[in-house]
C-alpha cells in the first residue's frame, strides 16, 4: 500500500488539465521533480482562442472546442532525482495557471450521463488525492461509462476518462490494465484531431513515459520520437515542453546504449532551459545532475566536475549554505574530487558540509554521522599519499580522524537502537520499507566506520611502533570484531541482512579481520576473541560472497 505522504506528493502534480475554463477552482498544491507526476484530464467548452507564437504555452491549454489535453512534461523515475524533492519556479508558475481543477468547464450539460461524468471524475480525483485508491478507481470506472453513454464511444471525453483511469493503474503498477486504456485514448484523439495535433504529441509523450517506467525501451523510443516531432512542428524547437520530451528521449537512448546521441539531447535540453531563463530552475538542476552521472559512469571525471561545480554555484546563489540541497550538491562534487585525487579540496568541502548539517539537523542525525565518516575516509587517503609530513602532524591528523569515526560509530548505534526499539513497539508485524532502508543505511555507516577505524589503528601502528610486518594490532582487531558483533546484533531482520550494501560492508570487515588473524597466527599469537574461529570466518565470507554473486546473476 502506498503511503499517504507519497500520494500527497503525486496529487500535488495533478496538473496540466485539459482546457482552461473561464470559471475555475485552482489548487496551490506543491509540485515534484521528474519522478512522480500524475496527470488527470478534463475536457472543456472553450473555443476560439487564436494562436500566436508568443502565446504557445497558454494555447496548449485553451485551444479547441471540446479538446482534451494530456499533461505536457509528464515525469518519470530517473537515478539522479532521489535527493531533491522541490520544483522549478516555472513549475510553480504553471501551477497557478493550470493547477488542480474541478471539471466546472461552463459547457452545457446535455443529459444525465454527462452530469454524472463530471461528478464521478471530480470525486475520483479527490479520492486519489486522499490516497483512497479503491474508491478512486470506482469513480473513474463510472466516469468512463458515463462518458461513453453521454458523449459517445469515440468522443474526446472518453479519451480523458481512459487516461485518468490509466494513470491510476500506472501509479498502482497495474500496467496490464493501464496499457489498453492509454492506447484507446490515443486512438480516439487521433480520430478526433488528426495525427499531427499537439494533443497527440503529449499523448505520445505519456505513452513513452509509461513504457520507460517498465523499461520497455524500444516502445518508449518510438513514442518519444513521435512526440518530439509533433512538439517541434507545433511549439517550435526552443520550447521548454519540446525540451522536456527531448530530455526523456535522451534518457531512453542512453539506456539503449546510444551515448553520443543521448548526450547531445541532454545538452540541447539544458540549453533551451537556460536560454529561456530557466537555468536556475530545479528542472534544469536535475538534468545537469543526470548528465554529471552519465559522465561519472563513463569515467569522464573532469566533465562531471565542471557540471557539478555549475550545480553547486546555482544552489549557493539560490539557497545559500543554509540548505540541505546545497550540502548535497557540495558532497557530490567532493566525491568527484576524491576520484581525481584532489583530496584537500574534497576534505574542505566535506568540512563545510558538516558545519552546515550541524546547524540544520539534530546532533545525532544519521547524515551527520555519514558526513563525519566521509571526512575521516578522505583524511586516511590523504595521509597515505606520498608527502613530507612530520610524524607528530600525522598523529594529530589521525587523532582527528579517530574522533570523527568514534562519533559516527556512536551516532549510527544510537539510530539503530532507536529504530529497533520503534520496531519492537509496533503492534503490526514487519517493518515498513522506509524503516528498513533507514536500518540498512545506519548499519552500513556503522560497519564502514568500524572498518575504517581498524585501518586507522594499523596506520597509527606503522607510524609509532614499528614498520615491521606481522606485528599484532589488538586495537584494529577489536574494531573489526566489533563489526562482526554489530552485523549479528542489528542484521537479524532478513530484509536488513539481505541488503547487498550491508553484505558488501560485512564481507569487507570480515576479510580485513581474517587478514589480521592470519597475521597473528603466523606470529604464534592467540586471537583476542573466541566469538568466531578462523575457519568459521572463512566459511562465512565465502557464503556471503556466493549470495552476493547469486543475487547479481538473478538481476541480469
Amino acid at each position: 500500500m502506498m503511503t499517504s505522504m507519497y500520494l500527497r506528493q503525486v496529487a500535488g502534480n495533478l496538473r496540466r488539465i485539459t482546457g482552461v475554463p473561464s470559471r475555475i477552482v485552482s489548487s496551490s498544491a506543491p509540485l515534484l521533480p521528474l519522478s512522480r507526476k500524475t496527470n488527470f484530464f478534463y475536457p472543456h467548452g472553450c473555443g476560439g482562442y487564436k494562436w500566436r507564437k508568443k502565446d504557445s504555452h497558454q494555447w496548449i491549454f485553451m485551444f479547441g472546442p471540446t479538446a482534451i489535453l494530456f499533461g505536457i512534461n509528464p515525469n518519470l523515475v530517473l537515478a539522479e532525482d532521489d535527493s531533491i524533492q522541490s520544483s522549478s519556479e516555472n513549475d510553480k508558475d504553471e501551477a497557478n495557471i493550470v493547477g488542480l481543477r474541478k471539471s466546472e468547464d461552463g459547457s452545457v450539460i446535455s443529459n444525465i450521463h454527462t452530469s454524472k461524468w463530471r461528478v464521478f471524475t471530480d470525486n475520483g480525483r479527490d479520492f486519489f488525492m486522499k490516497g483512497k485508491l479503491e474508491q478512486a478507481e470506482k469513480f473513474f470506472l463510472s466516469a468512463l461509462q458515463e462518458a461513453k453513454e453521454g458523449f459517445g464511444e469515440r468522443d474526446p471525453h472518453v479519451a480523458s476518462a481512459c487516461n485518468n483511469l490509466a494513470e491510476l493503474y500506472r501509479v498502482q503498477k497495474a500496467f496490464d490494465k493501464a496499457e489498453p486504456l492509454y492506447l484507446e485514448a490515443v486512438d480516439i484523439l487521433e480520430d478526433s484531431f488528426g495525427p499531427e495535433d499537439i494533443r497527440m504529441g503529449v499523448a505520445f509523450h505519456n505513452l513513452g513515459q509509461f513504457y520507460l517506467v517498465q523499461r520497455r525501451l524500444k516502445d518508449a523510443h518510438i513514442y518519444y520520437e513521435r512526440a518530439l516531432k509533433i512538439k517541434g512542428c507545433v511549439l517550435g524547437h526552443n520550447n521548454v515542453d519540446y525540451a522536456d520530451t527531448m530530455y526523456h528521449l535522451g534518457t531512453v537512448l542512453y539506456l539503449l546504449g546510444n551515448v553520443q546521441d543521448s548526450e547531445a539531447l541532454f545538452h540541447d535540453s539544458i540549453r533551451i532551459l537556460e536560454e529561456g531563463g530557466q537555468g536556475e530552475s530545479m528542472t534544469c538542476i536535475r538534468r545537469l545532475r543526470y548528465l554529471s552521472q552519465v559522465y561519472l559512469k563513463a569515467n569522464r571525471l573532469e566533465e562531471a566536475e565542471n557540471i557539478q561545480r555549475k550545480i553547486l554555484h546555482v544552489m549557493e546563489l539560490l539557497k545559500g549554505w543554509n540548505s540541505l540541497d546545497t550540502v548535497i550538491a557540495a558532497e557530490g562534487l567532493s566525491l568527484t574530487l576524491q576520484s581525481i585525487r584532489r583530496l584537500r579540496e574534497a576534505q574542505e568541502l566535506l568540512e563545510r558540509c558538516l558545519d552546515a548539517r550541524k546547524t540544520l539537523l539534530p546532533e545525532d542525525h544519521i547524515q551527520i554521522g555519514a558526513n563525519m565518516l566521509r571526512i575521516a575516509k578522505v583524511a586516511m587517503v590523504t595521509f597515505r599519499q606520498p608527502r613530507k609530513t612530520h610524524i607528530s602532524e600525522a598523529i594529530t591528523e589521525l587523532d582527528r580522524a579517530k574522533e570523527l569515526l568514534d562519533k559516527s560509530t556512536r551516532i549510527a548505534r544510537q539510530v539503530l537502537n532507536k529504530l529497533t526499539k520503534q520496531k519492537g513497539n509496533k503492534k503490526n508485524y514487519g517493518a515498513s520499507g522506509e524503516t528498513t532502508r533507514d536500518r540498512c543505511a545506519a548499519l552500513v555507516i556503522l560497519l564502514q566506520s568500524l572498518d575504517t577505524l581498524g585501518l586507522l589503528e594499523i596506520t597509527r601502528q606503522e607510524l609509532i611502533e614499528s614498520r615491521e610486518e606481522n606485528v599484532p594490532n589488538p586495537q584494529a582487531e577489536s574494531a573489526l570484531f566489533e563489526c562482526i558483533s554489530a552485523y549479528k546484533e542489528f542484521g537479524t531482520e532478513k530484509s536488513v541482512s539481505d541488503s547487498p550494501e550491508v553484505k558488501a560492508e560485512y564481507v569487507s570487515c570480515s576479510t580485513h579481520l581474517l587478514s589480521l588473524i592470519d597475521n597473528d597466527n603466523s606470529t604464534g599469537r592467540t586471537q583476542p576473541s573466541k566469538e568466531i574461529t578462523l575457519q568459521e570466518l572463512k566459511e562465512e565470507i565465502k557464503r556471503i560472497n556466493d549470495e552476493i554473486s547469486s543475487s547479481r546473476r538473478s538481476k541480469h
